[in-house]
């Protein structure tokens, strides 16, 4: 491990009392909703991590409680290191404080998983749909969304999902 790795992991786990992973050479501190804007503070402030690379959530349902976890992947663009940080939510309102505040690229990122996810950000500056329309129910990422279907076309079925079409063939507009 990297001495600027290993210094920043050694700080968040005593600062925040975080449990570091790793795995194949990748480091994960899982952190409580509380902790994770102090702890992404002080990665970024002492510790040169300056990027935020990406902000998403998994869903774990039904297997496993607390149900989501929100990921985030940090970058030191000096020393080439990457960290992650981990946030596990329970599936009954699931919130966590924003960081859009200390990392700009936080705010379309937090959206996407609020908009996919339903996991809300607190004090987030602009939490709103940014990829579904405004008045769409339901989060489609989550794992007990109601999926639709629509049969794959091939040669063989061809006039069977024809049938179906509004407007076989043509453009609708």
């Amino acid at each position: 491990m990297d001495e600027l790795l290993q210094a920043a992991c050694a700080a968040i786990q005593v600062r925040y009392d975080a449990d570091l992973q790793e795995f194949r050479g990748e480091y994960t501190l899982f952190l409580t909703p509380e902790t994770v804007v102090d702890a992404a503070q002080t990665l970024r402030d002492e510790f040169t991590f300056e990027m935020l690379m990406d902000v998403t959530g998994v869903d774990y349902w039904p297997q496993l409680e607390p149900r989501f976890h929100v990921v985030y992947q940090f970058y030191s663009l000096n020393h080439h290191q990457r960290l992650q940080f981990r946030v596990p939510l329970n599936g009954n309102a699931p919130s966590l404080p924003s960081l859009a505040g200390i990392y700009a690229s936080a705010n379309w990122r937090e959206r996407e998983v609020f908009d996919l996810m339903g996991i809300y950000f607190d004090n987030h500056p602009d939490l709103r749909r940014i990829m579904l329309p405004a008045d769409w129910e339901g989060f489609p990422l989550r794992k007990d969304h109601p999926l639709g279907y629509e049969e794959v076309q091939f040669t063989f079925n061809v006039d069977e999902i024809n049938k179906r079409k509004r407007k076989p063939g043509r453009y609708e507009k």
